[in-house]
């Protein structure tokens, strides 16, 4: 495992994103990893506080993604990053669990509090190697217990927090996270100028269902972490539905949970394979 700044910064120079996907269980940790594998590229498994309480804690998902690592014989470079970290505890007990990126959401702060936890948290992270992501403005939707209007981010506080030493810098411009309820409206103007005003590899929240010409659009306005969760969310339950809808639970060993979970595997395979050409980082495994 890696921390996210070397992926970052390259995707930055040469014009790729790097695609975090959040990971709920055995299953999509396993499906992600070895289909970022067969497209040699770089991933990032994100975890949100409400999906490490579901999953057993943070040292269980650590043990849990090295264990893939080695078993699966994985040599890409993969990142395990605390998503939406609300509180510095939080962000600690991750890096003291083995985590290797985190985030630190300050957005519903004032910017001046968001600074002064942000400057703790990577105070903290430095001394282990970790990398650390923060946000600025709001992003739309509701996600694992995080809601919000969206607020535009503002190039007056993107430059106020980028001097506390963060890795990448999730500046809100119109993106949102869950279903989007009509065409995404995103600010490309304002990313073009964040990303040129600071240097600084910009994170796109909430990637699922953006339209591909918009997504491409982004990434060259700067955007070289894009987030993907819903999109797999929604693959897994229509294949575990039609699992059922089909009666497969009733044949011979149907009720194995093993099979049962395993109806979207492929499925989830096939979204990451297509998520990681359109960001561009197939085959950007180089070091």
């Amino acid at each position: 495992m890696v921390n996210t700044k070397e992926m970052l910064k390259k995707a930055l120079n040469e014009n790729y994103a790097v695609a975090q996907f959040n990971i709920n269980n055995l299953e999509w940790a396993k499906a992600v990893l070895l289909a970022s594998q067969s497209k040699n590229s770089p991933v990032i498994l994100g975890v949100s506080e409400g999906a490490a309480k579901y999953q057993g804690g943070f040292n269980t998902i650590v043990g849990m993604v090295k264990g893939l690592l080695k078993d699966l014989e994985i040599t890409i470079p993969v990142a395990l990053h605390l998503d939406h970290g609300t509180s510095f505890e939080s962000c600690k007990n991750a890096i003291d669990a083995g985590f290797t990126s985190v985030m630190i959401d300050g957005s519903h702060m004032s910017i001046e509090e968001n600074v002064e936890i942000t400057t703790k948290v990577v105070e903290y992270a430095s001394r282990y190697g970790v990398s650390v992501e923060a946000e600025v403005g709001i992003v739309g939707g509701d996600e694992d217990g995080i809601k919000g209007e969206v607020k535009y981010a503002s190039l007056e506080e993107c430059k106020l927090i980028s001097v506390t030493g963060i890795d990448s810098l999730a500046a809100s411009l119109g993106s949102v996270h869950g279903e989007y309820k009509s065409e995404p409206n995103l600010g490309f103007a304002e990313m073009k100028e964040i990303s040129g005003a600071l240097n600084l590899p910009l994170v796109l929240h909430g990637g699922s269902g953006i339209p591909e010409g918009d997504i491409k659009k982004a990434i060259q306005s700067g955007q070289t972490k894009i987030n993907v969760n819903t999109e797999l969310q929604q693959v897994f339950t229509k294949y575990l539905s039609e699992y059922f809808t089909n009666n497969m639970h009733t044949k011979p060993k149907g009720y194995d949970p093993r099979k049962v979970l395993k109806s979207s595997f492929d499925e989830i395979q096939n979204v990451v394979k297509e998520t990681i050409t359109i960001f561009g980082s197939e085959n950007k495994n180089e070091s």
